[in-house]
């Protein structure tokens, strides 16, 4: 997820970029313990209908334009995707279909969201959804709307979107939003190496966060990725330092070896005397 994103140009969103975008990742999770709470079986069927409208379009927004390697010819791939999806609602072959287009459609938000908030509010936003969402997890908030959402279905058995689920494993769609949030934030602001390591660091902290479930049945995994977020940002200052050192190393071995030059030409023994005619 992290890797997957490409930069969208800001100029094209200039006119809505604003810092108030990096309240959308802390807010969402809040938000969407409130209105649950609040109505749960309403909430989630209309969040189920949402994703079911919402997720293939933004999935084939990201084919088509705002992943790596996207072609609009790779829009078609989103009617078999969903007719997987459909057709083996809960084999894992269905499942994996429904899961790479919710992937894709995160993929996409991550990429627009990228582009109209600046970096450091939207890498501020990440981590303060990775608060709060531990914070309600910790306090059994969140595990309650969770289950009816992840429960709740639309009509005919068509495909549910608005969660990730591989055989016994669950994630929040709101997980794989934050994983492409951060991919959008680094395609736009840094080097295609730098996103690799981003992406290579959540997959680490993913993995050894994951352990916790042998004790636990329930983890905010948006974790992950603000940990591998402020991991990149200690590497990069920690890289700015060296080479900052480094620099004034090097100014300082300059000065003394120009000191050393004009002290040599301005020693008597240094002269050379002009020969006596014979």
């Amino acid at each position: 997820m992290v890797a997957l994103p490409r930069a969208l140009p800001a100029a094209r969103l200039e006119t809505f970029r604003d810092r108030r975008w990096a309240l959308v990742p802390p807010v969402s999770v809040v938000a969407f313990v409130l209105i649950a709470r609040a109505a749960e079986h309403a909430s989630a069927q209309g969040l189920t209908y949402l994703a079911l409208v919402g997720v293939p379009a933004l999935a084939g927004l990201a084919l088509a334009w705002l992943v790596r390697g996207a072609r609009p010819l790779l829009v078609l791939l989103i009617a078999p995707l969903f007719a997987l999806a459909w057709a083996d609602r809960t084999g894992l072959a269905g499942e994996a279909a429904a899961v790479a287009l919710s992937a894709l459609s995160c993929a996409a938000l991550g990429a627009v969201i990228a582009a109209v908030t600046p970096k450091r509010w939207l890498a501020a936003g990440i981590v303060a959804m990775a608060a709060a969402d531990t914070a309600l997890v910790i306090s059994d908030q969140l595990q309650r709307p969770n289950s009816v959402l992840n429960a709740a279905h639309p009509a005919a058995g068509l495909p549910r979107l608005q969660s990730a689920v591989f055989g016994t494993a669950v994630m929040g769609y709101g997980d794989l939003f934050v994983a492409g949030a951060l991919g959008g934030l680094l395609a736009l602001n840094y080097r295609r190496g730098e996103q690799l390591r981003g992406a290579a660091l959540t997959a680490a902290f993913a993995l050894c966060f994951d352990l916790l479930f042998l004790v636990v049945n329930e983890l905010p995994a948006t974790v992950p990725v603000a940990v591998a977020l402020v991991a990149l940002a200690g590497i990069r200052r920690g890289a700015r330092v060296r080479a900052l050192k480094m620099s004034r190393d090097g100014d300082a071995q300059d000065l003394e070896a120009g000191r050393g030059e004009e002290e040599q030409r301005r020693s008597p023994a240094a002269r050379v005397s002009p020969s006596s005619p014979a």
